[in-house]
């Protein structure tokens, strides 16, 4: 039944992929008529900017989602640190969970700096576009970094259900 349940939030994990994969795609169809856009309308220097803000926001969210899953993953296992764990495990984890923090704490001074470049690329835009094209640039931002979240939430997802899968197919003869 555990199986058959695992199985089953499986298929539906990989369902909601797909759909949030079409969004992305549908998202990124938007992404290049904002681009085409934006060419057509901005000097070369500030089209050059638009186009550093939209590469490093993927860069910098992904970044800092995966440090954060990496942490909590670290924070998990030490979680389950007992008395049979020994030193060298412990001490790994914790050299592992200092970096790591640094490292997420550089991300999020990353990404105070891309919200700083985002109202400056936003600023640059407002004197090129109308209300609602500036309404649709701000919508797609917001969209693309939600799509990330939300890729990234399923991937951890269905990377734990798979694990618990192949460990209870593994325990049973």
């Amino acid at each position: 039944e555990l199986i058959s349940s695992l199985r089953s939030k499986l298929q539906s994990l990989w369902e909601e992929r797909e759909l949030v994969l079409s969004e992305a795609r549908e998202c990124a169809e938007r992404g290049e008529e904002l681009e085409a856009r934006v060419r057509d309308v901005c000097k070369p220097n500030e089209f050059e900017r638009y186009m550093m803000f939209i590469g490093d926001l993927e860069k910098v969210v992904s970044l800092l989602l995966c440090l954060s899953s990496r942490l909590a993953r670290v924070q998990n296992a030490m979680r389950r640190i007992d008395g049979n764990t020994d030193a060298e495990e412990k001490q790994s984890l914790n050299e592992r969970h200092k970096l790591l923090s640094r490292q997420r704490e550089d991300a999020k001074d990353l990404k105070e700096n891309l919200d700083r470049r985002e109202r400056v690329v936003s600023g640059i835009l407002a004197k090129y576009l109308t209300d609602q094209q500036l309404q649709e640039y701000r919508r797609f931002v917001q969209v693309k970094t939600s799509l990330l979240i939300e890729q990234k939430d399923l991937e951890e997802q269905i990377r734990f259900f798979e694990e618990q899968l192949e460990n209870l197919e593994k325990s049973i003869p």
